[in-house]
Formats: structure tokens, C-alpha cells, sequence
């Protein structure tokens, strides 16, 4: 049930996109990637792996990586697994039509002691993202509707 509304926006016999699950190696930590999707506006898909299905935002202007900055994260359907690993054309007339390359990808460990479905649902998600490019502490905050604050956090110091 829950990867419905992703089929529904798509014709499988137009688009390369992955249709449901995939020979995914499993990893000790859960998935985590950035694709970057020149689709009628370029933005960054951001997905994460919870319960077995990648979590997505729309991020319009990207990660940063800087703590002071926070970045609209729009919530899209979520994705198969099988999703983590594509790259490629939309063609025109098809949902999200566009180029999509992967930015970034790694895995994400949970910082709090509540699970990262547990956060999902209460509307924070800490995380730690250990990607090739994005690395450290992480935060996303439901704000209402659809639409989550996506921003690095402080490193925590010693003392």
C-alpha cells in the first residue's frame, strides 16, 4: 500500500524508473541519498530509508552544509528501494520528466534513542548521514503539510 500513489503517477512501459523492489545489497545502516532532478524546475530529491521503502522530499535549492542555513524539503511519495540506484531520462509527457542523476548516496544512522519511524511520525527526524559529499548531523522538521526544514546540525563539542 504504501508505494500506491508512486505507481499511479506512472506508465512503466514509457519511463525506466524501477517499478517496485530490487536486488538491493542490504547494508548495516539504512539508505540515504540525494538525487539531483533537472525535471519543469531543477531540484534535489533527498530520500531515506524507513521501513523498508525511501522516505522523499523535493529540497528546491539543495543540501547545505552549513548549520545556519535550512532549506525547504516539500514531502513527495515515497519510493521503492529500488529507486536508490537510478539515474536516468524521464521522458517528456511523464511524471517528474526530466533528468535524474544520483548527487549523492551512503547510509544514515539514527541519533536518538525514539526509531527514525517513531520520529517520521512525531515530525523531527535526527540523523547522522554518511554520504560522499554530506556528512554530520542532520535534522528534518515537519512545519505543516507537506513541507519539512531540512538543516545541518551543530556538531556537539566536548568540553
Amino acid at each position: 500500500m504504501k508505494l500506491e500513489e508512486y505507481k499511479q503517477k506512472r506508465n512503466f512501459s514509457k519511463t525506466p524508473e524501477p517499478q517496485d523492489k530490487a536486488d538491493i545489497e542490504k547494508l548495516h545502516h539504512p539508505i540515504y541519498l540525494i538525487q539531483k532532478h533537472d525535471a519543469s524546475r531543477l531540484h534535489y530529491d533527498f530520500r531515506l530509508e524507513i521501513d523498508g521503502i525511501l522516505k522523499s522530499w523535493a529540497i528546491p535549492k539543495g543540501p547545505s552544509r552549513d548549520p545556519k542555513v535550512k532549506r525547504l524539503a516539500v514531502e513527495t511519495e515515497d519510493h521503492p528501494l529500488a529507486y536508490a540506484s537510478f539515474s536516468g531520462k524521464i521522458p517528456v509527457g511523464e511524471y517528474g520528466a526530466g533528468t535524474v542523476v544520483i548527487w549523492d548516496r551512503g547510509t544514515f544512522k539514527n541519533i536518538k534513542t525514539k526509531s527514525i519511524s517513531a520520529q517520521y511520525k512525531d515530525g523531527q527526524i535526527e540523523f547522522q548521514i554518511r554520504g560522499r559529499k554530506l556528512k554530520g548531523p542532520y535534522v528534518l522538521i515537519k512545519t505543516g503539510g507537506k513541507n519539512w526544514i531540512f538543516k545541518r546540525m551543530q556538531e556537539k563539542t566536548d568540553k
